[in-house]
């Protein structure tokens, strides 16, 4: 920006918090963006660096992610420290941990095994330490798991059908989910950081599980204990072998007890279909409203990882559903 540049208000804004925080003189460079309104600049001050994480309100709310970094902080596990917080603006200035995301680690050759399996054992910790769930946190009720498998319905079906799906098959489909949730709530409930996968977790030099770095869990409820470590393994971004699924849920099960295979493998099944649905839905609705065609790519895999999911015997009618209403000629990738 050029001296004589009038700045933005939000810009404004954004340099009046970082000048309280000391870091007004300090270098911006763009870090990333992702799926929200949220972005994220890399600030460098000598050989120092923090991130600043811009979520300008109303779109955005700081808030439960200032909590849940310092609720985590507190299990002993790794969130960005908090430096600066302005709740109010949608600005926190926030701990450096690097550039060593798992995704990057993976692509350079790293052990694919001993990640997974530290990211394992971090959901394995949380799901076995019942003060994993912080009080106030919301659960992840009927109605949220609903509004979200209706993505799929509402933005993905009009896509690829060019009109809207008819009510009754609409409301077939959401009282299909209601008599689902109680199977997925086999499993226990815990804290669900809801957005743990490749992108969202760092290798840190820090010893035991705080070597995996937390980035992003604002969204996070209360809800069942298969659904974050369902979300590591079924990535929409990656493909992973059946023999490292297969030997991270033995891990995992082996390390939290109390919950028999049949009840976890029925629980994963249902929020499989469920994630696998609103993914599908959510990519389309970033093609279609936001201008966000580069999420379509991965729709191919999601679908694959639904179709997987849907040959469970407990989704047997959500399977016929499907074949009724979106036939595979139908499950592929709709035009941006």
């Amino acid at each position: 920006m050029t001296a004589d540049t009038i700045p933005t208000p939000r810009e404004s804004l954004i340099r009046a918090f970082l000048v309280r925080h000391c870091w007004g003189e300090a270098e911006r460079r763009p870090l990333a963006g992702d799926a929200s309104f949220r972005h994220y600049d890399r600030l460098r001050r000598g050989a120092e660096t923090a991130v600043l994480m811009d979520a300008p309100p109303p779109q955005e709310d700081v808030r439960p992610f200032v909590a849940l970094a310092r609720h985590i902080e507190s299990l002993g596990l790794s969130a960005p420290r908090l430096l600066g917080v302005d709740e109010s603006n949608g600005l926190l200035l926030l701990e450096d941990l690097g550039d060593r995301t798992y995704t990057r680690c993976l692509a350079a050759g790293e052990d694919e095994t001993a990640l997974y399996a530290l990211a394992t054992d971090v959901l394995a910790e949380i799901a076995a330490r019942p003060e994993a769930i912080p009080p106030g946190l919301p659960r992840y009720d009927d109605e949220r798991l609903l509004t979200e498998a209706a993505l799929l319905t509402d933005w993905y079906y009009p896509a690829v059908t060019g009109s809207p799906l008819p009510a009754p098959q609409r409301e077939a489909y959401l009282a299909i989910w209601r008599r689902l949730f109680p199977i997925a709530r086999l499993a226990p409930e815990t804290l669900v950081l809801r957005d743990f996968h490749i992108d969202n977790l760092m290798r840190l030099e820090r010893p035991g599980l705080a070597g995996c770095g937390l980035l992003d869990f604002q969204d996070a409820v209360a809800g069942p204990a298969t659904y974050d470590l369902m979300s590591l393994l079924e990535d929409a971004r990656r493909d992973i072998a059946p023999l490292l699924v297969e030997r991270m849920k033995q891990r995992w099960l082996a390390r939290v007890g109390g919950l028999d295979r049949i009840s976890f493998e029925a629980s994963w099944a249902v929020m499989a279909a469920q994630r696998h649905a609103k993914v599908i839905g959510i990519f389309t609705r970033l093609a279609r409203r936001d201008g966000k065609p580069l999420y379509l790519g991965h729709i191919p895999r999601v679908w694959r990882l639904l179709n997987a999911s849907l040959t469970h015997p407990v989704l047997s009618e959500l399977a016929e559903w499907f074949d009724r209403v979106i036939p595979a000629d139908r499950r592929g990738v709709p035009a941006p």
